[in-house]
């Protein structure tokens, strides 16, 4: 999207590297995005994201669901909309969202601006072989209670950084 990956984008071209598959490669605006005026982005900084977006996916040939696309939207939600998100795929994304396309079968990393450029160049990302953990959730839900009440459980068991270098793997009755 538009706020990590401008750097990513500037270092390929300072290194004068190239996307190793651009049709693999795709792009949307949704953090700097007016909830009023689509036409005219006011904040400096965020229209300077969204022109470069822009730019740099014309540049190297990535597909962009730009502003008046019809598929545009947050990113984790087009993914899936547009079949994008597929089980057994491995996803990447600058950003800490990324992780749940695993709802959907996916392996999915948020990764930092440098890690992009490393992706966009070689389709690779060096990472160390996760734990698993398994999450068995059982018996039937409470009348009112839904998945974020069990996740909130299980955050308020294993602490908020309790899968930190694990793959969660979710089954059970509930």
């Amino acid at each position: 999207h538009e706020v990590t990956s401008p750097q990513a984008f500037e270092g390929l071209r300072l290194t004068g590297r190239t996307l190793r598959h651009p049709e693999l490669t795709f792009s949307t605006m949704d953090h700097n995005v007016p909830t009023d005026d689509r036409s005219e982005i006011k904040d400096p900084i965020s229209r300077a994201q969204v022109e470069a977006l822009r730019k740099n996916c014309k540049d190297f040939g990535v597909t962009l669901y730009d502003l008046d696309s019809e598929h545009q939207g947050i990113v984790h939600i087009i993914g899936p909309e547009l079949g994008i998100t597929l089980p057994g795929l491995t996803m990447v994304c600058g950003d800490s969202h990324t992780s749940t396309h695993g709802a959907f079968g996916t392996l999915a990393f948020g990764i930092g601006t440098s890690e992009v450029e490393h992706v966009l160049a070689t389709q690779t990302l060096r990472q160390s072989r996760p734990k698993t953990f398994k999450v068995e959730f059982t018996g039937s839900l409470k009348p009112g209670a839904t998945a974020k009440d069990m996740i909130l459980k299980l955050i308020g068991k294993i602490g908020t950084a309790g899968g930190t270098g694990y793959v969660i793997e979710y089954c059970g009755s509930a």
